[in-house]
Formats: C-alpha cells, structure tokens, sequence
C-alpha cells in the first residue's frame, strides 16, 4: 500500500486480515503516548477547542487531522511541536468534507436510534488518519475506515463509548479533565490505526523530518 500520487487511479483499500478492537490496548498505549507531555498536549487541546469553538464544523477535521499527526510523532519517537497542530490544513478540502459527512451520517443514525448512532460514529473514526496517512479523498478514507470496523462493530463501538464516557468525566471535572480526555482519545485511535493499518514510510519520514 503506497500513497496515491496526483491523477493515479482509486484504489479501494482493504485490511490484510479481518480487524477487532482491543480496546484495553489502546487506551493504554494513547496514555503512554501522552506520558512525559500531558501539559504540551492539554495546550495543544486546548487552542483546539477554541479554534473549533470560534469557528465550528469547519476547522474541526483539520485540527482533527493535526492532533493525529502529533501522536503519530510521538509513536515513532519523535517530539511533536505546536506547529504540527495546523499540518492539518494541508489536508483541508478532505477533512473538511468527511467532518460533515461523518456529522452528518451520525446525525442521521442518531435520528434512527442512539445505537445506530454510535455504530455510525465508530465506523469512521479513522478516516482522518487514511487521509493524512495514505493521502486519500474524504469518500475513500471513510470507506477504508469502514472497512476496518466492519469486521467487529460491536467492539469498536464499545470502544467509542468508553471514550465517551471518559470525556463526560473529563467534562464532569471543571472542563480542565477534558484537556486530557480528548487528546487520550485521540491518542488511543492513533495507537489503533498503527497496531491494525500500519503508517506508510513516506508519511514517517515526511512528519518525523
């Protein structure tokens, strides 16, 4: 699997083998991405909830996109800084369109029931990371991402509720508990797109310059 270059045909990613979450992994490998920078990356949460608060829907899947590229830092060893935040933006039309297919595909689920709601949700909670990752459109991202759940809906829509619940605790805590419960979710999707898809060399080598 490659990043697709400019005008290359489409390519409908598939996982090698049959994905299914292991959410107790995850979370604990998104804490320890944070272990050592809680303060750097409570900042960073914090300038990206004023950022989405001021401007809504729209700068959201970029700065969606720049925290994923911060952790995917921290995987490999690297110290993100706060610029990385807005890399993002290099990425704005994609992530831009999948924000509001992804909140509108939710919202409609929601409409159905609570659970069909969250399914829809879990479904594509990697689609930022195909993007910056493989360089995918918004359509194909959130099908690759789909592609990845289908396998164990259930486990990974339990894995967004424990998520969930772990940012209504945080907001439960002054709103301060939130600086730490986004970036630990957000984490943990990262730790879960590396463990099940794997990063290609190119996008490292490009953030980890």
């Amino acid at each position: 699997m490659v990043v697709r270059e400019p005008g290359a045909p489409v390519v409908e990613w598939q996982p090698s083998q049959p994905a299914n979450a292991n959410m107790s992994k995850w979370l604990s490998e998104g804490w320890q991405l944070m272990q050592g920078n809680i303060g750097f990356f409570m900042l960073l949460t914090l300038v990206f909830i004023i950022l989405s608060s001021v401007v809504p829907i729209i700068l959201q899947g970029p700065l969606i996109a720049g925290m994923h590229i911060c952790f995917m830092k921290r995987i490999q060893g690297r110290q993100p800084e706060f610029a990385d935040l807005f890399q993002g933006f290099n990425f704005f039309v994609p992530t831009l369109v999948a924000s509001l297919c992804i909140g509108l595909f939710t919202f409609a689920g929601g409409l159905l029931c609570i659970i069909p709601g969250l399914v829809v949700a879990a479904m594509y909670k990697f689609t930022y990371l195909f993007i910056v990752d493989k360089g995918m459109d918004f359509w194909p991202a959130m099908k690759a991402s789909h592609a990845v759940v289908k396998n164990d809906y259930l486990g990974f829509t339990l894995f967004l509720v424990v998520m969930g619940l772990l940012q209504l605790a945080g907001a439960l805590c002054l709103f301060v508990g939130l600086l730490v419960t986004i970036p630990w979710m957000l984490a943990a999707i990262t730790a879960a797109y590396k463990d099940i898809v794997g990063f290609e060399p190119r996008t490292v080598e490009r953030l980890t310059m």
